[in-house]
C-alpha cells in the first residue's frame, strides 16, 4: 500500500510558481543531488544547510561553465579589442542570486529548491559576501564588470584575491572592533584556480646597465597564482572573467632549514611572501604597512601585464605559439583602465617590459603605453591622492624608480618648452615632489602616462580641471573627460527590489523592521520614516551633521512632547578605517546618542537611532529597498560622484543632499524640486575657504546648535565620561575642514520640510515617481558604453552569442 502523502508533498505536486522555467526543474534537481553526493560526498541524512547551498551553487555554476568556455572561444575567433579593468577593489557581494537572475534561472531554481523541501532565501543567506572592497570604489568596479559582460565587451577584471577581505565590524559597548573577514574558510564554489598561468613577480634587487641593455637582478620572487571567477552578462550567453591573483612563496617549504631546527624562519619566509594577498588595505600608519601596500599595488600590476602580453601575443584561435610579435599594435588590441591611482605602476611596468625585455625604443614604448592606458580619478581630497616616498621605491622597485625619473625628465623638458622659465608650474606638475621626504605623485604619473583622464560626475570633472589638475588640463585639455558613474540595475532593482513595480515599499519596510528586531533587538515603528545614511565613515561624508540633526530633533520632542511629530527611524551604517581615530569616535558618538534616545520613554517610537553593524553589500540589498529618505550630505565639492545615491533613487527613496557629486545630475534628471537640496554650493565653499571658516560665530548665533554641542561636550551622551568626545568637539569648533556648522541651519530647515511632506503621501509619492522616472541615466550600462566608445575604442553590442548547446 502506498505511503500517504504529507501536506508538504501535496503542495509540491500542485506548485506552479516556476512554471515559466519548469522544463529545467527536473534537471536542476538531478544536478543538485549529483553535486550533493559526488562533489560534497554527503547525503540528505547528514547534509547541512551549507552543504545544500554549495550543491545549489555548483548546480547553477554548471549552467555558467559552457557559456564561459564558449565566450572565450568567441573572443579568440573574432579577436576583438580587449579591455582590462585594473582595480585593487572588487566589492562583488554574493554571487548566487545575481547569477540566477542573469541566466534567467531564478524561477526554475526557486521551484527546484521548493520541490526539494528547501528554502531558497535560507540558502542564499548562507553565502559569504566577497568583501574584496571598502566601499564605492570596489562596488563600482563590480557594477562595471556586470555591464561590460551585458554589453558584449571582451573585458577582464584584474585584482587581488585577498585571503581576508574588508574586516567584519563588531560593535562592543558602542565602539567599532575589527574582526578578520575569513570569507574563504568554507571554500568558494565560484572560482577556479589556474596554476598553469602562474607568474613570477620580482621585488628588491639592483639594476645593472650593460651594453645589451638594462637588467634588474638579484631580486626576491613571489609567485602570482590566478583564480578566475565568471561574470555573466544579462541573458546574452556571454560570461567574462574576473582574474584575482594570490601570492605564493616560490618554494613551498625550506625543508633543509626545517630539518636543522630553523622551524620559525622556514615558516616565516613563506608567510612573508604570502602576506601580499593576505589583507585588503593593511594599516599604512607605519613603514611595514606602507611597504606591504606598495607591494600589493605592484604585485597585481606585474602579474596582470605579463598575462595581458601573453594573451596579446597568442591571440589566434587554437594557437599555442606566439603569433603576434609586433608590440606596436598593442593599443589597437588592448585597453587598460586604471581604477584610481592604485594600479598606477602599470605605466612604468609596461615601459620596463617594452624597453628592457622586448627591446623596444623608449619613444616607441612611451607611445604604446600612453595609447593603451587610461586613468579614472575618484577623489579631490589631497590626502587620498597617493604619494610614495622615493626611498621606499629605491629599495623595493629600483628599476621602476629609474623609469619614473626618466618619464619625469622628459615630461619636465616638455613643460619647460611650453612655459619657459615658469619654475612654479614645473614644480607643481613634476612627478617628484620635493620636501623633507621626497615623494612620487602617483596621480601625476597616471595623467602623464594616459591618453584619457576622467572624473566620475560632471561637477567632479569640472573641479579636477579647475583646481586639482588645472595645470595638466591647460597643457592637454583634450585628455580630460567626464564619465558619470552608474549602477547595475540587475542587482540594485531586479534582484534586491523586484516588487517595486507593484509598489510594495511598505512590505519592504515591514520586512526590514523584522530584520532589525531580530538582529539588533530594537523594535521600531514600520510606519515611521526610514531615514538612512549608509556609507564609509569619514569626516567629509558628514555623519556629524546628521548627529546634530538627531540631537536637535530629540530636544524638540522633549520640549514639546504633545506635538504631532513625524516619526523617524534614523539608520546610520558604515565602517571606519582601523587607523582613523576621528571616524571611530564618530561611530561611538552615533551609538551613544542612540543609547540615550532609544531608552527615553518621552520620545517613544517617534524617534529611533540605529547603527547598522557591519554594513556591506548584502545589508545594502536589504536596507535600500526599505528606505524613504537617502542622506547624501557631503560638503559641496568633496564627493567625486557617489553611487549609493543612485541605488536609493532607483529604489524609490527621496534624497536630502548638497549639490555635490552625482546629486547635481540627479537633480537635473528628476527636477531639483523633487530632491531636498540644501546648503552651500561649490562657489560658496571656495569663497569661504579664501575668507577663512570660523565655526564659533555659528555656535554663538544658533541656539539649537549651541544646545546640541553643549550636550556633547558636557557628557549628556557619555554619562560618567564628560570628556569622551572632547576631540570631536574641538575639531568641529576649531579645525573642521568640512564646515559642518556652516550648513547646519539649512540642513535643519530642509529636514523640517521633509517631515512636513512625509505627512502628505500623495505629494511624497509624486516626488518618488519623478525620481524613479529620472534615474535611467544612472545605469552603469550607459557609463560603460561611453567608456567603450570614447576612451577604449570599442563598440558595445546587445547581440547574443550562441548558447553552448546551439549549433555554431
Amino acid at each position: 500500500m502506498a505511503k500517504p502523502l504529507t501536506d508538504q508533498d501535496r503542495r509540491k505536486q500542485i506548485s506552479v510558481r516556476g512554471l515559466a522555467g519548469v522544463e529545467n526543474v527536473s534537471d536542476l534537481k538531478t544536478n543538485f543531488n549529483r553535486h550533493l553526493h559526488f562533489t560534497l560526498v554527503k547525503d540528505r541524512n547528514v547534509a547541512t544547510k551549507r552543504d545544500y547551498y554549495f550543491a545549489l551553487a555548483n548546480t547553477v555554476r554548471d549552467h555558467l561553465v559552457g557559456r564561459w568556455i564558449r565566450t572565450q572561444q568567441h573572443y579568440y575567433e573574432k579577436d576583438p579589442k580587449r579591455v582590462y579593468y585594473l582595480s585593487l577593489e572588487f566589492y562583488m557581494g554574493r554571487t548566487l542570486q545575481n547569477t540566477m537572475v542573469n541566466l534567467a534561472l531564478e524561477n526554475a531554481c526557486d521551484e527546484a529548491t521548493y520541490q526539494l523541501g528547501l528554502d531558497m532565501e535560507e540558502l542564499q543567506d548562507i553565502e559569504e559576501d566577497a568583501g574584496l572592497g571598502n566601499g564605492g570604489l570596489g562596488r563600482l568596479a563590480a557594477c562595471f564588470l556586470d555591464s561590460m559582460a551585458s554589453l558584449g565587451l571582451a573585458a577582464y577584471g584584474y585584482g587581488i584575491r585577498y585571503e581576508f577581505g574588508i574586516f567584519n565590524q563588531k560593535m562592543v559597548n558602542g565602539w567599532q572592533v575589527e574582526e578578520a573577514d575569513d570569507w574563504l574558510r568554507y571554500g568558494n564554489p565560484w572560482e577556479k584556480a589556474r596554476p598553469e598561468y602562474m607568474r613570477p613577480v620580482h621585488f628588491y634587487g639592483r639594476v645593472e646597465h650593460t651594453d645589451e641593455g638594462v637588467k634588474w637582478v638579484d631580486t626576491q620572487v613571489v609567485l602570482a597564482l590566478p583564480y578566475d571567477t565568471p561574470v555573466p552578462g544579462y541573458r546574452n550567453n556571454i560570461v567574462n572573467t574576473m582574474r584575482l591573483w594570490s601570492a605564493k612563496a616560490p618554494c613551498d617549504f625550506n625543508l633543509k632549514d626545517f630539518n636543522v631546527g630553523g622551524y620559525i624562519q622556514a615558516v616565516l619566509d613563506r608567510n612573508l611572501a604570502e602576506n601580499i594577498s593576505r589583507v585588503l588595505y593593511p594599516n599604512d600608519n607605519f613603514f611595514e604597512g606602507k611597504e606591504l601596500r606598495l607591494k600589493q599595488e605592484y604585485f597585481v600590476v606585474a602579474a596582470t601585464l605579463q598575462d595581458i602580453v601573453r594573451r596579446f601575443k597568442a591571440s589566434k584561435f587554437g594557437s599555442t605559439e606566439y603569433v603576434r610579435l609586433d608590440l606596436s599594435t598593442l593599443p589597437d588590441k588592448v585597453a587598460i583602465q586604471l581604477n584610481d591611482t592604485h594600479p598606477a605602476m602599470a605605466i612604468p611596468e609596461l615601459m620596463r617590459i617594452l624597453v628592457d625585455i622586448e627591446k623596444v625604443t623608449w619613444e616607441t614604448a612611451w607611445d604604446i603605453v600612453v595609447r593603451t592606458c587610461a586613468y579614472t580619478n575618484h577623489t579631490v581630497l589631497p590626502e587620498a591622492l597617493e604619494r610614495w616616498p622615493v626611498d621606499l621605491f629605491q629599495n623595493l622597485l629600483p628599476r621602476h624608480l629609474e623609469i619614473i625619473y626618466e618619464i619625469n625628465r622628459r615630461h619636465m623638458e616638455r613643460i619647460s618648452k611650453l612655459y619657459p622659465g615658469d619654475m612654479d608650474r614645473m614644480r607643481r606638475m613634476s612627478l617628484i615632489e620635493e620636501g623633507d621626504v621626497k615623494k612620487i605623485n602617483m596621480a601625476h604619473l597616471c595623467i602623464v602616462g594616459s591618453h584619457a583622464v576622467n572624473g566620475v560626475a560632471r561637477i567632479h570633472s569640472e573641479i579636477i580641471k579647475d583646481t586639482v589638475f588645472k595645470d595638466f588640463y591647460e597643457v592637454d585639455p583634450d585628455k580630460f573627460q567626464n564619465k558619470t558613474n552608474g549602477i547595475t540595475p540587475r542587482r540594485w532593482l531586479v534582484m534586491c527590489n523586484p516588487g517595486l513595480a507593484e509598489v510594495i515599499a511598505e512590505e519592504n519596510k515591514m520586512k526590514f523592521a523584522a530584520y532589525l528586531e531580530e538582529q539588533y533587538k530594537v523594535k521600531i515603528n514600520p510606519n515611521s520614516m526610514f531615514d538612512v545614511h549608509v556609507k564609509r565613515i569619514h569626516e567629509y561624508k558628514r555623519q556629524l551633521l546628521n548627529c546634530l540633526h538627531i540631537i536637535t530633533l530629540y530636544n524638540r520632542i522633549k520640549k514639546e512632547p504633545n506635538k504631532a511629530w513625524t516619526p523617524r527611524t534614523i539608520m546610520i551604517g558604515g565602517k571606519a578605517a582601523p587607523g582613523y581615530h576621528t571616524a571611530k569616535m564618530i561611530i561611538k558618538l552615533i551609538t551613544s546618542i542612540g543609547d540615550i534616545v532609544n531608552k527615553d520613554p518621552v520620545v517613544g517610537d517617534r524617534l529611533k537611532v540605529i547603527f547598522l553593524e557591519n554594513y556591506r553589500v548584502t545589508l545594502a540589498e536589504k536596507v535600500i529597498p526599505a528606505s524613504d529618505l537617502s542622506e547624501q550630505i557631503s560638503t559641496a565639492g568633496t564627493e567625486a560622484s557617489g553611487t549609493g545615491n543612485m541605488k536609493f533613487m532607483l529604489n524609490g527613496a527621496l534624497t536630502i543632499g548638497t549639490m555635490d557629486g552625482a546629486n547635481v545630475e540627479m537633480a537635473e534628471e528628476a527636477g531639483e524640486e523633487n530632491l531636498f537640496i540644501f546648503g552651500m554650493r561649490v562657489p560658496d565653499v571656495e569663497a569661504m575657504d579664501k575668507k577663512g571658516y570660523d565655526a564659533v560665530p555659528y555656535y554663538n548665533r544658533i541656539p539649537e546648535l549651541k544646545q546640541a554641542m553643549d550636550q556633547i561636550s558636557g557628557g549628556f551622551f557619555s554619562p560618567g565620561q564628560p570628556d569622551l568626545f572632547k576631540d570631536l568637539v574641538d575639531m568641529l569648533m576649531h579645525h573642521d575642514r568640512f564646515k559642518v556648522f556652516a550648513d547646519y541651519e539649512a540642513y535643519i530647515k530642509c529636514q523640517d520640510k521633509v517631515s512636513a511632506l512625509y505627512k502628505n503621501p500623495k505629494e511624497w509619492t509624486k516626488m518618488v515617481i519623478h525620481n524613479i522616472a529620472g534615474c535611467g541615466k544612472f545605469s552603469s550600462d550607459r557609463t560603460i558604453s561611453q567608456y567603450a566608445t570614447e576612451i577604449w575604442g570599442m563598440e558595445p553590442s546587445l547581440e547574443k552569442i550562441p548558447a553552448p548547446d546551439d549549433p555554431r
